[in-house]
């Protein structure tokens, strides 16, 4: 961890055990509910969801608040890139929210600080049964879960039959592996003037390359356990891809989004993590020729899955109304009608028995399809990348460590190699 980094948690450290030291003076019990007929005020706090699901939410409060009289939710909608530095600044000054939606790598950190309330123990195991068991453990450090499931996601591949066509494939028997993906990539280079794979490599997506070819991040202690020959193996496989010019070069340089942009713009054949409705309302052509299949996937035979949970910290007044809130937003009924407004997947699993995700319409287009695909694979599906600690540093590490190796600045081994440093002084800091 950075010196300002550590001096920063040293001082959260410090407020929150002096404020539970001003605590221990109360006579109430810290994080207990007085009763029925207390008037409670809950802070509830989510991850750019306004405006586009502000009828959902409050429509959902409306509900939750004409059922528990005695209690009033206030709602704040914060943009993605300003919710961690708010939740430590206002966990810092005493003024956490009592619900929070995060993410499972920052819901660890707080976790780490044992700043979030036991869902292990604040749920029966009745409640606990509802979600999806993968959905669930994503929330967990050190075997303790600090969040409740509530929204998912798994990734899906999208197909252009028309390219397909061109260049001699069916669009019905799409690559479902690494080595058919780069086999697809050959013949498409060779047959038409596209380029058929788009694997990007933003953010924690290397790390989940690694994981998906069958390359353990981590041992137990937390350092680098890659630097394999099967991790070589990995380096090996997208060097060769990039120098032999079988991806576009944006698929080192660019996000997420580039894949999709070139995707739509029918400079792609196929690809993972591709933004499906945004296809459709930009390249209705494209979108019409879509044909979803299974997420490519390596040795490991590994799906993965995305996670947004809830989150009670541990400063929260009113931790069982909090608990009970969380349990409503999650229920069967709320999800599946969270899930009809966009394209995410419930964490309950009555909620996934429903047949919106099991069975297709007759006619059913690439977004149903998309659906239907991403519900059967969760199951099989698990997060790939679990929290840890300074994970924007070692991704960075990972992603610096790919690069070089792809741009023929090192060796794969020397790359690796260089990885596996990099990453183990980070973890000792």
């Amino acid at each position: 961890m950075k010196r300002n980094q550590l001096i920063f948690f040293m001082f959260l450290i410090a407020a929150m055990v002096f404020l539970a030291a001003c605590n221990d003076d109360s006579t109430e019990t810290s994080g207990s509910d007085s009763g029925e007929d207390e008037e409670i005020t809950l802070e509830f706090w989510t991850m750019q969801l306004q405006p586009t699901f502000t009828d959902y939410i409050n429509g959902m409060i409306d509900d939750f608040e004409a059922d528990n009289p005695n209690i009033t939710i206030n709602w704040l909608d914060v943009p993605a890139g300003d919710l961690e530095q708010k939740i430590l600044a206002d966990v810092s000054a005493g003024n956490a929210p009592d619900l929070v939606n995060l993410n499972p790598s920052f819901g660890g950190s707080l976790a780490e600080l044992d700043a979030t309330v036991n869902m292990d123990e604040a749920l029966s195991d009745e409640e606990i049964d509802r979600y999806v068991e993968g959905a669930w453990e994503a929330s967990q450090l050190d075997g303790e879960t600090f969040g409740i499931p509530w929204y998912l996601d798994t990734a899906v591949t999208l197909n252009n039959a028309d390219i397909y066509e061109e260049a001699g494939l069916d669009p019905s028997q799409p690559p479902e592996t690494y080595e058919e993906a780069k086999e697809y990539a050959e013949i498409i280079s060779e047959e038409t003037d596209k380029y058929g794979y788009f694997p990007s490599l933003d953010l924690s997506l290397p790390l989940q390359h690694m994981e998906l070819m069958g390359v353990p991040l981590t041992n137990e202690d937390g350092t680098a356990a890659f630097n394999t020959p099967d991790g070589v193996e990995v380096f090996e496989y997208f060097t060769e891809l990039y120098e032999n010019n079988l991806i576009p070069a944006e698929s080192l340089t660019g996000d997420q989004r580039e894949g999709t942009n070139f995707y739509q713009s029918g400079q792609v054949a196929f690809g993972v993590n591709f933004f499906i409705a945004e296809i459709e309302e930009n390249a209705p052509d494209i979108y019409d020729s879509t044909v979803p299949s299974v997420a490519i996937t390596g040795d490991s035979g590994k799906k993965t899955m995305s996670v947004q949970n809830l989150v009670v910290p541990e400063q929260s007044e009113h931790q069982e109304a909090a608990v009970d809130f969380g349990l409503f937003i999650t229920s069967a009924e709320n999800q599946l009608e969270f899930a009809q407004l966009t394209p995410i997947l419930p964490s309950s699993t009555e909620a996934l028995e429903d047949p919106y995700f099991t069975d297709p319409p007759e006619d059913a287009d690439p977004l149903e399809l998309v659906r239907i695909t991403s519900a059967e694979q969760l199951p099989d599906a698990e997060l790939l990348v679990p929290p840890m600690d300074n994970l924007n540093e070692l991704q960075t590490v990972m992603y610096d460590g790919f690069s070089k190796a792809m741009l023929g600045e090192l060796s794969p081994e020397e790359a690796l190699a260089e990885t596996e440093e990099k990453w183990n002084e980070i973890v000792a800091e």
